[in-house]
């Protein structure tokens, strides 16, 4: 069992950021900057025992204010619970603010700037500051002042049209938050290039993390396909990606991925499953030939795959350095062979919510190790403590 402890290894460590974001995008974004042992505090809305980021509320928990996700989402972290529309919270705020390195938030600006916290009023208090705001679009087009979640991110950007492309179903959100994560990951990048940039100048900077413009850029990688040259064939999508017949492989006893890549690879698969002849066919025979007959390929896959149970094929392949997987259901994650070898989940124990899972942070540093020194915070429990350091009530 894992507890936490107070020496910060990381290579953030030393950075305070003051964390005013809420939900999923912004505190997964502070979350991988306190696991890399920065100080973040986490500035919550609200009165005593009430308020505070809404997703303390998603789901059960033992505490009735650290719901899983808010679990997962915030450790390392220290809450400090303040109303910055009153004098005296815009006056603890501004304290924050003076030797902060970072101001991270997901607050409409228009919001921030009739509180007096926009970026030209906090730079004016500390002028080196890193101001992140991660929005829902950019300033210059005409959605700029729209609400952004992750469901309407997914269907903006085209990524609820890959399931149509797929299958011709109806459009879908994909069953996981994956815009806001995904631009909490860039709005991650953003934040570490603007201070290795103050690190080289000492100039600190505006930051904006548009969810639409990040998220279309993540989702067009590969989709953009026959769109990029142009004049375009219309041909939008990854076909080998967005092929219906992509998926795990049913076998004797359950399911197997499998991904033969290479020319040989494809060759030894084939005669491993009794299909010599599929290789010398010419819609199968070189790399361009099976990306444009994808749905063909897949289906002799599948009927190949069926003939030997998920253990049989991982002795085999792995033999054969064929890459394959066993498939998982959710809940068999939890008890992988190679995560359980890493200690990827953990066990802790939390002051006041009790035994808990906590992921280990998946990025190894060789000088510089992540840790969880801070296990998630009850409510407003570290605004005593914080407020006093700064010679506040």
């Amino acid at each position: 069992m894992s507890k936490a402890g107070s020496q910060r290894t990381g290579p953030l460590a030393g950075v305070k950021i003051i964390d005013m974001s809420s939900v999923v995008l912004g505190p997964f974004a502070t979350l991988i900057f306190g696991d890399l042992g920065a100080d973040v505090i986490k500035i919550e809305p609200g009165q005593a025992g009430k308020g505070g980021d809404l997703m303390r509320y998603a789901g059960k928990s033992p505490t009735g204010d650290l719901g899983p996700i808010y679990t997962a989402l915030n450790r390392n972290k220290k809450s400090v619970q303040i109303d910055a529309k009153t004098t005296k919270g815009k006056a603890a705020l501004v304290a924050l603010l003076k030797d902060a390195d970072v101001f991270f938030h997901n607050v409409r600006l228009a919001g921030m700037a009739r509180l007096g916290l926009d970026y030209e009023s906090v730079k004016a208090i500390n002028p080196g500051i890193v101001y992140v705001h991660c929005a829902g679009f950019g300033a210059d087009g005409p959605y700029a002042k729209r609400q952004a979640y992750d469901d309407l991110i997914q269907a903006a950007s085209g990524f609820a049209h890959l399931s149509t492309l797929r299958d011709g179903s109806e459009p879908a959100y994909a069953p996981s938050l994956v815009a806001d994560k995904t631009v909490g990951l860039f709005a991650t990048y953003a934040t570490l290039a603007a201070l290795y940039h103050r690190e080289r100048t000492g100039e600190g900077q505006f930051v904006s993390v548009p969810m639409l413009e990040t998220f279309t850029f993540f989702n067009m990688v590969e989709n953009l396909y026959g769109e990029t040259f142009l004049p375009g064939n219309g041909k939008v999508a990854y076909t080998r990606s967005v092929n219906a017949n992509r998926k795990p492989y049913k076998t004797k006893d359950g399911y197997i991925a499998l991904v033969p890549y290479s020319d040989e690879q494809w060759e030894t698969f084939f005669r491993l499953g009794g299909r010599e002849g599929v290789f010398e066919d010419e819609r199968f025979s070189t790399y361009t030939a099976r990306t444009e007959n994808t749905t063909a390929l897949y289906g002799i896959i599948g009927e190949v795959a069926v003939q030997k149970t998920t253990d049989e094929w991982l002795d085999l392949l792995d033999k054969a350095n064929i890459p394959a997987m066993k498939f998982n259901q959710m809940v068999d994650v939890l008890h992988d062979e190679h995560l359980s070898a890493v200690d990827f989940f953990q066990t802790r124990e939390h002051k006041q919510a009790g035994l808990y899972r906590a992921m280990r942070h998946p990025v190894e540093f060789s000088k510089t190790p992540a840790d969880i020194a801070l296990d998630p915070p009850t409510l407003g429990a570290d605004t005593e403590t914080v407020l006093a350091s700064l010679g506040l009530g």
